[in-house]
């Protein structure tokens, strides 16, 4: 190691001696020896220069902020789908239908998806003016709003899919998360529930500790969670409380390719014990402990320093094959096997993330349904319906004459989709009608309800959940 130092101190003594340019120390330094040094350990381990640490520290002291408003965003296009009761948005007079084409004079409709995304994010920080065209009105409408904290549950959805089957969703895992699960499913029907599906796709993970309270809601006293391993930290087994009373009714995890961290954790450990069965698309892989160091002249360093395991021993990080140490045999490679098995003897897949029990893919998109969900026809449509119809019930269904009416505004607006077309995709138009008109008149929490009746994924655990009655 002494060389190893000695060698880096007469390189940079010769670099500033001899040099053709004068040479910045900090740069040469912060942005470069030190970034390349953490990157052969691995691609998630970061050095912090001082400003780059000052930011992190303030992201994390940072509030949800916004202005109260849920949106549909399509590329170069903005529609308001809901406002929240007493938000800024509502206060200033925004409604849903209403499409958001500017942002502080910027044209929304010259910027790509990932431009879009990134100026939505960034003017919930700040006051903005936004300007609005509202249906039916040719004048472009002006609002300057100033953002506020908004309470963001991470459990934010819950219903009924079928009787006796309750379906919630996760969106990620916060310090409220464990308490708020046990509540939403006992407002669900808790223990008399014949069947729960419990969706976690897209839930990038959160807090550890909150994981670890949901998981252990089906899994008797005693039961290890995950294990944490790590070369200078001594071995971490969380185990589910003794005494504990876990609800005892099948369950069913949705995960996909964005389900990561904290969120495999909860799918891996039911799975391990038989206690859920997991459909939908293998998960991220993300099982790393990241802890933060703060260091001299303010900087810092954010240091891989263990890895999660599933109680069956499989690794929730995918091998690290960038990057790596050559001859670190110990976490390099964080598995000698991908024979694991769970509780029952059943064999499951190793290797990093987590494999479904059932691959289900996600519906699947047609010429038609993707022109009329990148041109917002739907959305569009179901404003100037619901400015001619004010009052809609969860009862209302989109009946044929509806659609006759929508296949004469979008020919009115040059969209003539083939015979063959439109009955193929009748029926998805038909769902997705009603979702974008719940969207707008009871809140989008209804019309992703609409959404789920037909969502592979989902119907898919209903099934299983009915056939294990």
């Amino acid at each position: 190691m002494q060389e190893a130092v000695r060698a880096f101190s007469q390189v940079y003594a010769l670099i500033e001696q001899n040099a053709a340019d004068t040479i910045n120390p900090n740069s040469l330094v912060y942005e470069a020896a030190l970034p390349a040094l953490l990157r052969r350990l691995d691609p998630h381990s970061v050095f912090f220069s001082p400003a780059q640490f000052e930011q992190l520290k303030e992201m994390q002291k940072s509030t949800a902020k916004g202005f109260g408003t849920v949106v549909s965003v399509l590329p170069g296009r903005v529609i308001v789908l809901q406002t929240v009761p007493g938000a800024p948005s509502v206060r200033a007079g925004i409604a849903p239908g209403d499409e958001i084409v500017g942002i502080n004079n910027i044209n929304l409709g010259a910027l790509d998806m990932d431009q879009l995304v990134g100026l939505l994010s960034e003017t919930r920080q700040r006051q903005a003016l936004l300007h609005v065209r509202r249906p039916g009105n040719a004048k472009l409408m002006n609002f300057t709003l100033v953002p506020e904290e908004l309470a963001s549950p991470s459990v934010d959805r819950a219903w009924h899919p079928r009787a006796g089957i309750g379906y919630v969703r996760a969106t990620s895992f916060e310090a409220d998360t464990g308490k708020l699960m046990a509540e939403t499913i006992e407002k669900l029907g808790g223990k008399d529930l014949k069947g729960l599906v419990l969706d976690l796709r897209n839930n990038g993970g959160g807090i550890i500790h909150p994981s670890l309270e949901v998981a252990a809601l089906f899994l008797p006293g005693g039961k290890k969670l995950v294990t944490l391993r790590g070369r200078a930290r001594d071995l971490d087994e969380p185990k589910v409380p003794e005494g504990t009373k876990p609800y005892s009714f099948p369950v069913v995890v949705l995960i996909n390719e964005k389900t990561a961290s904290a969120a495999e954790i909860v799918a891996g450990a039911l799975q391990d014990y038989d206690r859920a069965t997991i459909v939908g698309l293998p998960s991220f892989g993300k099982g790393l402990v990241q802890s933060v160091f703060p260091m001299s002249q303010g900087t810092g360093m954010a240091l891989t320093t263990a890895f999660y395991f599933t109680p069956s021993g499989r690794s929730i990080q995918k091998p690290l094959k960038e990057g790596q140490l050559e001859g670190n045999t110990r976490y390099a490679n964080l598995e000698t096997t991908t024979d694991f098995r769970t509780s029952s003897g059943r064999k499951v897949r190793g290797g990093g993330g987590i494999e479904p029990d059932f691959v289900v893919w996600p519906e699947r998109q047609t010429r038609l349904r993707a022109f009329l969900d990148a041109s917002a026809s739907l959305t569009a449509f179901a404003t100037e319906y619901l400015q001619k119809h004010t009052q809609v019930s969860a009862q209302f269904r989109v009946m044929n004459s509806l659609l006759d009416e929508l296949q004469v505004y979008l020919s009115t607006r040059n969209v003539r989709p083939s015979l063959s077309e439109w009955s193929a995709d009748r029926e998805w138009i038909r769902s997705r009608v009603l979702q974008e008109i719940f969207n707008q008149s009871l809140g989008v929490e209804k019309g992703d309800e609409v959404e789920s009746q037909r969502d592979p994924q989902v119907q898919r655990a209903v099934e299983l959940l009915t056939v294990a009655q």
